[in-house]
């Protein structure tokens, strides 16, 4: 199980991936957020299939599967270390529905920071979004310049665009 800061606000937005399009928890890094062993959180789950549809949870393929393990190393050696099955990825209200499986105080406590974390990345998605729409007007209006200034300004378009598609720690 992996262990978390003091404040999990600031771990839970790590932990959430781009799969098939959509923004997901991974089963052993929601099952370390409340607080129990991955194989029991996943047992819950499945007591409790009915609550998740298949845009709260899907099961990654093999090939998902094997491509978080190359990029993230989440594999362990060693006899009963390893995974028999592909992670589950809970979105947004899967992650939120889990909580509500788990009866415990942990577990309603962090899903609280969940959600905090799921609407973070919402919010710095659509700043994003909209910043990069005006650039694109403000572009289209710069077209009638002489080619000095607008090759003055496609430098600073770019170096606009670089700064947005930088990865940061922060969300």
């Amino acid at each position: 199980m992996k262990k978390f800061l003091a404040d999990p606000a600031l771990d839970i937005s790590i932990y959430i991936q781009s799969i098939r399009g959509q923004r997901v928890i991974l089963d052993m890094d929601l099952a370390g957020l409340y607080g129990v062993p991955t194989h029991r959180f996943n047992e819950q789950v499945r007591r409790n299939a009915s609550r998740f549809p298949p845009d709260f949870l899907f099961q990654l393929t093999r090939e998902e599967s094997r491509s978080l393990r190359s990029q993230n190393a989440i594999l362990k050696s060693g006899r009963g270390k390893h995974r028999k099955y592909p992670p589950l990825a809970f979105t947004e209200h899967g992650a939120i529905m889990a909580a509500t499986i788990l009866n415990s105080p942990r577990a309603i406590q962090m899903s609280v920071y969940v959600v905090r974390a799921f609407v973070r990345f919402r919010k710095s998605l659509a700043t994003h979004t909209e910043l990069a729409r005006e650039i694109e007007l403000l572009k289209r209006s710069l077209a009638t310049l002489d080619a000095d200034t607008r090759r003055q300004f496609d430098q600073v378009f770019e170096a606009i665009l670089g700064l947005m598609a930088a990865p940061s720690k922060k969300q």
